[in-house]
């Protein structure tokens, strides 16, 4: 697969821009979002609404049931839309329709979580075009036809029953509190580009781990490694290795370079041997803690 360029040889690079900029695309969606750096504008539409329920833990939303739409402008004043809509699955069939007729393409299907009630799905999209709004108005279509909630007033994040020091050492990287939720992004250490453009890591293209609470200083871990195929194995070896169980192996996207796969994993136990372990799938692949 050729590397995207422009008419000119060149990668199509996204520009800067302010929340300003994004303000039809906040009205649209009926909730603002956030700027992650000067580029992209992340909309997140969390699952509150869905109590589900995995191997006997009482899933949070901002844990594995966050979905998001995640907004970037580009050099040829074209914007590209890459997310990820977290559906009961009574309302995938209806959430299919709606992205079809809105022209929203579907990049991935599939699961997050092994064992889990009720069933959830997890449906990733893409789409790019000259006006952000009329993509934005094809989201917020699909989101009417589920039950996702509106936005509330965010919340102080809860107090962190984990060892977050003991952590931040296991994995040589500064962990976020987010809503109660501890969570790290790595970023590809390469450029990677889709549908001729380069994407950034706040567009989804980030190996994500996040350790929710269960008490004690445990935590249940749940999130995806982002590699290439040459990488794969030795992820997953990893991760098996320190006890963790994987859960799937899928592609996010279709148009991807270099060809990325995502790999979601699960495990609970005390919150630091986990960040340890996670440690050696993190240093399997190629990537470096997200600014």
């Amino acid at each position: 697969m050729a590397r995207s360029t422009d008419e000119h040889g060149r990668l199509i690079e996204p520009v800067n821009t302010t929340e300003a900029d994004w303000a039809g695309v906040a009205e649209a969606l009926s909730r603002a979002g956030a700027l992650a750096g000067e580029t992209v504008y992340r909309v997140g539409f969390p699952r509150r609404d869905l109590a589900v329920t995995s191997k006997g833990v009482q899933i949070k939303a901002g844990f594995a049931l966050g979905s998001y739409a995640a907004f970037a402008r580009y050099r040829d004043g074209k914007t590209m839309v890459m997310g990820d809509l977290v559906v009961a699955e009574e309302e995938l069939q209806r959430l299919t329709d709606a992205l079809q007729s809105n022209g929203i393409d579907q990049t991935g299907v599939h699961k997050h979580l092994l064992a889990h009630e009720p069933p959830v799905w997890w449906c990733h999209i893409h789409a790019v075009g000259a006006d952000p709004v009329a993509i934005a108005r094809g989201i917020r279509a699909a989101l009417d036809v589920t039950a996702t909630p509106p936005p509330a007033a965010p919340a102080p994040p809860a107090p962190l029953d984990l060892d977050t020091a003991g952590i931040d050492a296991a994995l040589g990287a500064k962990g976020s509190n987010d809503g109660g939720i501890y969570k790290f992004s790595f970023a590809r250490a390469e450029t990677v580009t889709s549908h001729q453009r380069v994407l950034l890591p706040a567009m989804g293209v980030s190996t994500a781990l996040n350790f929710q609470p269960v008490g004690d200083g445990r935590a249940a871990i749940n999130g995806d490694f982002v590699m290439t195929a040459d990488e794969v194995q030795h992820v997953i070896q990893a991760l098996r290795a320190g006890g963790i169980e994987i859960i799937e192996l899928h592609n996010h996207a279709l148009d991807d370079h270099p060809r990325l796969f995502y790999m979601h994993f699960w495990a609970v136990d005390d919150a630091v041997t986990l960040a340890n372990a996670l440690r050696q799938a993190v240093e399997a692949h190629n990537v470096q803690p997200a600014s």
